[in-house]
């Protein structure tokens, strides 16, 4: 299991710095683990195939060998050191783990293609047509391709990876995953625990693709059944189909926030989303929100939500460039602004220590559209507004205002905003003490974390 107060730091290697290697990040690291981070993910670190290749360089998605490290990024000693320098910053590392498909050309491919889907042609073929660099597995096929991929995550496991983020998870059967976590997390049936226990992430999928897999008679798994399977984490994809129209002010804040409730409810206990602002196949935050008051209310929504915050590499500096997904595109911190990456580490370190020490969540949002967020000690109603008992000390209030329309993006919120509740305590992202009695015009501010109490 991953602690709530977790957070993962994405880095895609081949632009996050100039040289795109192993060895070039290694001394970035110290930085991520100084911002608070408890993981670095690596998108694929594996070489990448020739055959219908997309861009210059191709996609870390179409992989031609899962048990070699890529050469553009370095060698195996190279992805050693990496792992040893992070193990050394008390970060863990998670990779990415691509087994709905592989290249045309890849190892896999060659060797056995009985072990994949065949086209009208006869050949390997693919369960989504514009992905068209791949080819896509059949689980059906045979059990030697279970063996084989299990196999080769153990590898990777005996090389000291501390979890797996596995891309596109809901369109591989849930029976492989559950094998494969017991196989590779050792579980040991008579103690009833796991002996190497990884972490196992879930890239599952928008619900809307989902149900389009399913009408065309493929095998997909939702998010419920990917956790009672083998995960502890999904991604919020499900959330997404409401956030995205949100963020186009075609829904109100509460669509989202009341969703929560169905996530909590519905998943396995214990099962926990992925929450994010951006990654490397969404838009950058900055570019969705501009960099302002919007961007900033998001970014502490975000990270004090229920589940494991994760930041795409640059997104601290308020980046709006996405990195090119096929080609070398390193990201420019130069261009970033750091102040907001001063707020940023000042949110999300507040959000890590009201995770850890107020695990309880409720929300409610004002008629001025104000959003308020308790974090507190004893179990509240998540699908209900806040119960005014519980703003006392030792829970954590974040008041915001992420419901900014376009013409606000670069100001703050309006100072005509007004308490729904009376409240005292300090804001951690300014450091002042706060006094505020029902009614009162709030702080001329997108967003206040509140550790109550005098």
């Amino acid at each position: 299991m991953i602690p709530e107060s977790d957070a993962i730091y994405q880095i895609y290697l081949r632009n996050f710095t100039g040289e795109g290697t192993f060895r070039a990040a290694i001394p970035h690291l110290a930085r991520v683990a100084e911002m608070g981070f408890d993981w670095v993910y690596l998108t694929p670190i594996h070489p990448v195939g020739r055959a219908a290749r997309k861009g210059t360089l191709g996609s870390p998605y179409a992989i031609y060998d899962y048990r070699a490290v890529d050469p553009e990024l370095g060698s195996e000693e190279d992805f050693a050191a990496f792992v040893g320098a992070a193990h050394a910053q008390r970060l863990k590392v998670m990779i990415d783990v691509v087994y709905n498909h592989t290249s045309p050309d890849s190892v896999l491919a060659g060797e056995h293609p009985d072990w994949f889907l065949q086209g009208p042609d006869g050949r390997p073929g693919r369960k989504c047509e514009d992905w068209s660099d791949v080819v896509d597995f059949d689980y059906q096929a045979s059990p030697h391709l279970w063996v084989e991929l299990i196999d080769t995550l153990s590898m990777w496991r005996d090389r000291g990876v501390d979890g797996f983020r596995c891309d596109v998870a809901s369109l591989v059967p849930a029976d492989f995953w559950k094998q494969a976590r017991m196989r590779v997390n050792q579980y040991d049936p008579g103690a009833r625990k796991e002996r190497a226990p990884l972490v196992w992430l879930a890239e599952s999928v928008h619900p809307a693709f989902l149900r389009r897999m399913r009408l065309d008679g493929h095998g997909a798994w939702s998010e419920p059944e990917l956790h009672a399977a083998a995960f502890d984490l999904s991604y919020d994809y499900d959330g997404w189909e409401r956030l995205e129209k949100i963020w186009a002010h075609e829904l109100p804040i509460e669509r989202y926030l009341e969703y929560l409730y169905v996530q909590e409810t519905l998943y396995p206990a214990g099962a926990k989303k992925l929450r994010y602002l951006e990654n490397h196949d969404q838009e950058r935050a900055a570019h969705r929100l501009a960099r302002g008051a919007g961007l900033r209310a998001w970014t502490a929504l975000c990270q004090f939500l229920p589940g494991v915050a994760m930041t795409y590499m640059g997104q601290e500096w308020a980046l709006d460039h996405r990195p090119d997904l096929f080609g070398r595109d390193p990201i420019q911190p130069e261009r970033g602004d750091q102040e907001f990456e001063r707020y940023f580490r000042e949110s999300m370190g507040a959000a890590k220590e009201a995770k850890r020490r107020a695990p309880f969540f409720s929300w409610s949002v004002g008629k001025d559209r104000t959003v308020y967020c308790l974090r507190s000690t004893v179990a509240a109603s998540l699908s209900s507004p806040i119960d005014r008992a519980l703003l006392k000390e030792g829970n954590y209030l974040l008041v915001a205002r992420p419901e900014v329309g376009p013409a606000q993006e670069t100001t703050a919120p309006s100072a005509a905003s007004a308490a729904l509740f009376g409240f005292e305590g300090t804001d951690l992202l300014s450091g002042e003490k706060l006094h505020v009695s029902e009614g009162d015009r709030l702080p001329d501010r997108p967003a206040m974390l509140i550790r109550l109490g005098n």
